[in-house]
């Protein structure tokens, strides 16, 4: 919070007036500050704890090929994340390791492990409508965003909040803004809506099917949804979640991949 000639005029008034029982505009901002951080943390940490595991099926559709796939996964911090294909038997095997800026894929019909280079970070990740760099620049909405509330009230008969965020300046945020719409009550999330740097929408993100996760009800249906494509999807079933849970570092090393 910046704070500025503003608010110190505000409390000489304030203390002059005998008012200081009184909540200033900077007082309310303050808080107003506070609770949008409070709200987004716990947002964030929905999915996420120190580490965790997950079982989930990832089902794609697009205008030439429909496939389906079941992944296990890891993940440790914000620099370390791992999935393993189950299945269908033809994939099954072939690793995505995350490490730090690095990604790795290993295939194991040909027992290699390659990195992916620059030029391959806006690729497709695993056929989907998710690009291999956004698992790089994994983000937290406090940290990298400038938040409002941009709607709080009743909306289709439901209770919601509404936050525009706009990237911060020192941000590695691709977006020109992310709009979050959530549940009042339960901070359960219902849609992102990503827009590019023209403020064109790019893509939405919606929750839904909420289930018994990792010992609360959180949304176990995960739908990415191109804004040229809007015929297409990629969703994503979480079967199991699991956090803060005991993970090895020695994991995600890429000496690690071939011996799985």
């Amino acid at each position: 919070m910046h704070k500025g000639n503003i608010i110190a005029i505000g409390l000489l008034i304030g203390m002059s007036l005998g008012l200081l029982s009184t909540p200033t505009w900077a007082d309310e901002r303050m808080v107003s500050t506070a609770r949008i951080s409070e709200i987004l943390n716990k947002v964030d940490d929905l999915w996420r704890g120190d580490s965790s595991y997950v079982e989930v099926t990832m089902r794609v559709k697009t205008e030439h090929y429909s496939r389906a796939m079941r992944m296990q996964g890891w993940s440790k911090g914000k620099e370390k994340t791992l999935f393993r294909v189950l299945e269908p038997l033809r994939e099954k095997g072939t690793i995505t390791l995350k490490s730090g800026r690095h990604i790795y894929s290993y295939l194991p019909k040909t027992d290699r492990t390659i990195r992916l280079t620059s030029g391959m970070m806006m690729g497709s990740w695993m056929g989907s409508h998710l690009t291999n760099d956004d698992l790089v620049k994994e983000t937290r909405m406090e940290e990298d965003y400038d938040a409002t509330i941009s709607f709080e009230g009743v909306r289709d008969g439901r209770e919601l909040i509404e936050f525009t965020l706009i990237p911060k300046a020192v941000a590695a945020v691709v977006w020109g803004k992310v709009v979050l719409t959530i549940m009042a009550d339960s901070y359960t999330p219902l849609a992102e809506r990503y827009y590019d740097e023209d403020m064109q929408l790019a893509r939405t993100f919606t929750f839904s099917d909420l289930k018994l996760l990792a010992g609360r009800m959180r949304p176990a249906l995960l739908r990415v949804v191109p804004a040229d494509k809007p015929g297409e999807y990629t969703e994503f079933f979480y079967e199991k979640l699991e956090l803060n849970l005991a993970v090895s570092d020695s994991i995600f090393s890429k000496a690690s991949l071939q011996r799985r």
